[in-house]
Parts: structure tokens; sequence; C-alpha cells
């Protein structure tokens, strides 16, 4: 947890205090600033995990932070204010901030808080990872970018139709498991499947054509007769 820095954004010495108090003592490295445009500069220079942002801070306010945070970085934000009315905590939330909290507040709620947020936050940053990574798929001599839409083997791109891309990323993506012609006609075309359309079969048919053309014959997308199709790991 040592390596989660916070930082604590309010112009009232002993409330930012306070918080630094807390939040050291769960482990967490904590910087300070008294005003948004010192907070922003911190921002920028250090790696920040979670903000706990006073609302009400001269130069630059919370509300202010927050809009030149979210234009830039997706860190989340606990906003302290001690404004209690609703349009208030409205106003917090719909400007960007992830969590409101009133002052005076009860230090364990406090912390219970930041650690909620930053569990999410964690999560969801290991979500992205894994949709970056996969992002390029290399299965038997193909390289698969669905960030770019290509498929190449040994440096040469193939090219194929955005439906046949779709198609094969699909099966590629999953490796091993079979997909019946309703499954691939939903995922890929975002529509109900009816029982005498044919569509998949005739776009499973071009891409093999184009994949086994560029791969000397081999047959990468095979079919589970009376079940689907399938390319194996």
């Amino acid at each position: 947890m040592n390596d989660i820095q916070i930082l604590i954004a309010d112009d009232d010495p002993e409330i930012a205090q306070l918080i630094k108090i807390y939040l050291t003592n769960e482990g967490y490295q904590v910087l300070t600033a008294s005003n948004g445009r010192e907070a922003m500069d911190l921002i920028a220079k250090e790696s920040i995990q979670l903000i706990v942002l006073d609302v009400m801070m001269p130069e630059m306010d919370g509300l202010e932070v927050v809009r030149a945070v979210r234009a830039e970085y997706g860190i989340p934000i606990l906003m302290l204010s001690a404004k209690a009315e609703d349009m208030d905590k409205i106003m917090g939330l719909t400007t960007g901030a992830d969590d409101y909290m009133v002052k005076p507040f009860n230090a364990l709620e406090l912390i219970a808080r930041v650690k909620s947020l930053l569990r999410r936050s964690i999560y969801l940053n290991a979500q992205i990872q894994a949709a970056q990574e996969q992002d390029l798929i290399s299965i038997h001599g193909l390289k698969i970018s669905k960030k770019s839409h290509t498929v190449t083997v040994e440096e040469r791109n193939i090219n194929l139709t955005s439906t046949e891309f779709d198609i094969l990323y699909l099966l590629a993506s999953h490796s091993g498991q079979v997909f019946s012609a309703e499954a691939i006609f939903e995922a890929v075309w975002k529509d109900r499947f009816l029982e005498s359309n044919n569509t998949v079969m005739v776009h499973i048919s071009k891409l093999r054509d184009k994949l086994e053309s560029e791969l000397g014959g081999v047959k990468l997308i095979q079919t589970v007769w009376g079940v689907g199709y399938k390319i194996d790991p």
C-alpha cells in the first residue's frame, strides 16, 4: 500500500493535517496543497492515485480543479465541503468528482470511502490494461490488432472487410470456444438471428478463402458439425 500516493488539497491546515494523519496511519503516502493551483502543480509532477479535495479554496476552487483534472486524468476524486445542501453535492458529482463528504466528517467513514474509491480505480485500471493487452492477438502466424483493425501474416496485410475482421477477432480472442452461427451473428451484427439466415456461413466462407490463401492452405477456422465454428489455440 505504501506505493499509493494521495493528495489532500485544503486551505485549512488543521483539517489537511488531520486527514494526513489518518491516511498515513493506513500506510498511504500523502502530499498536501493549500490551494487549487498548488494542487494542479503537484498532480502534474507526481504520481497521484487519489485526490481528497476541498470545494472552497483560494486562487482556484475545488470545482475548477475537478474540471481541470477531468480534462487530462482519470484520478478518483473525493470532494469535501462544509455545504450540506443537495445541489452542492450534485454540482460536485456532475462536475466530475467520484464521491462527496460533508464537513465535519467521521474519520472512519473517510478512510472507508478512500479505500472504496481506490479499489474501484485499481479494478478499472486492471480492466483497461487487460483490454489493451487483448488488442493484439497472435495466433497461428496471424497478428490481429483490434485498435488498428488490421490482420497481418509475416508483415503482409490481409485485406478483410469490417465484418470479416469482427468474425475473425471474435473467434481468435476466444480460441478453442465453439460459436454457433446464431452467436456469431448476434455478436457481430448486433441483431436477432433468423433461423433461415445463411449470412454467417457466406462470410465465414469468404474469410476462410482469404486466410487459407495467405497461410498456405492452413485451415484456421474449424467447423464443428451441427454446432458452429472455432479457431483452435
